[in-house]
């Protein structure tokens, strides 16, 4: 499974990538291969400075070895090896009118002490991040993220859609990071699901992901922009760090488990403020925008 889990995010990080630059129409990506040396290693590609974004990166890594001792009380395990592969993809586009993006998935096994495998999961997800709402490219994304998930079980779009809004949320700003989409995480086999058929699920997310994002990209990247509409954008990619560092579980499982440093932040978007108390006018786009991430809704 970890093999062929392997190969098919090696082949969508090419297919991502791809489709990435020719929607960009002028940068490329930049490719970094690097290895850890508790264990495996990782194939970094990022895009900075491009006609329509300004820094994105999709990345694959499998890594592997003994779990850091953090990790095992996070675990709730004792001395284990373990095996973890996945590919992540953040992308910050120039134009304020278009969203950023967010994208995971993940494989993980556990081993005892005779190097038997005793768990084994998956997760992932993909949810975006708009810095002005426009109600259209919410529920786009959202139906592809439900055609998705129903073509394996009617119940999967509410639970993950629902867990995603949970879990991609600021608690300590009382609102959503975005407009969410599907997070889900431990899928294991059970008496309803085998790990394939868990594979094959997690694959068909990541299937859907450029059809869920690049139509909204095309349609927003060369909408007209004011400085205002620059700088909300850049006070709201300040929540986005925020975010990324102080609740997202896989930076902290990066840093945690020696990752490498620069593949782990490469989701943090080049520009960003915090302006002191800022809050939007009174019946603005912008308190629109936040009126919906502190009341999650329904977009299909």
């Amino acid at each position: 499974m970890k093999s062929q889990f392997y190969t098919y995010i090696q082949n969508l990080q090419e297919t991502i990538t791809k489709a990435l630059e020719k929607e960009d129409g002028g940068a490329s990506f930049k490719e970094d291969i690097w290895e850890r040396k508790e264990g495996g290693g990782g194939r970094s590609r990022i895009i900075e400075n491009g006609n329509t974004i300004e820094k994105g990166g999709v990345n694959i890594s499998a890594v592997h070895g003994p779990l850091p001792d953090s990790m095992q009380a996070y675990f709730n395990v004792g001395k284990v090896d373990f095996f973890a592969c996945g590919l992540s993809l953040v992308i910050h586009p120039k134009n304020p009118m278009a969203p950023t993006v967010h994208a995971n998935c993940r494989y993980f096994e556990m081993y005892d002490t005779n190097k038997n495998r005793v768990d084994q999961w998956f997760g992932g997800g993909l949810d975006l991040t708009p810095y002005y709402l426009f109600k259209e490219d919410s529920r786009h994304f959202h139906e592809q993220c439900k055609k998705a998930c129903d073509l394996h079980h009617p119940a999967f779009y509410n639970t993950f859609k629902e867990k995603c809004d949970t879990y991609f949320y600021n608690k300590h700003r009382e609102e959503a990071r975005g407009v969410g989409g599907l997070f889900f995480d431990y899928l294991k086999a059970d008496e309803t699901f085998t790990i394939k058929d868990r594979y094959d699920f997690t694959t068909t997310v990541g299937d859907s992901f450029i059809e869920a994002y690049i139509p909204i990209l095309n349609k927003r990247k060369n909408l007209d922009f004011t400085p205002e509409n620059r700088t909300w954008q850049e006070i709201r990619r300040g929540r986005y760090v925020e975010f990324n560092l102080v609740h997202d579980k896989g930076t902290l499982f990066g840093l945690k488990t020696n990752g490498r440093i620069e593949s782990i932040l490469m989701s943090l978007p080049p520009t960003v403020q915090w302006c002191y108390d800022h809050h939007p006018k009174q019946g603005s786009k912008e308190e629109e925008l936040l009126n919906i991430l502190k009341n999650p809704k329904s977009w299909v």
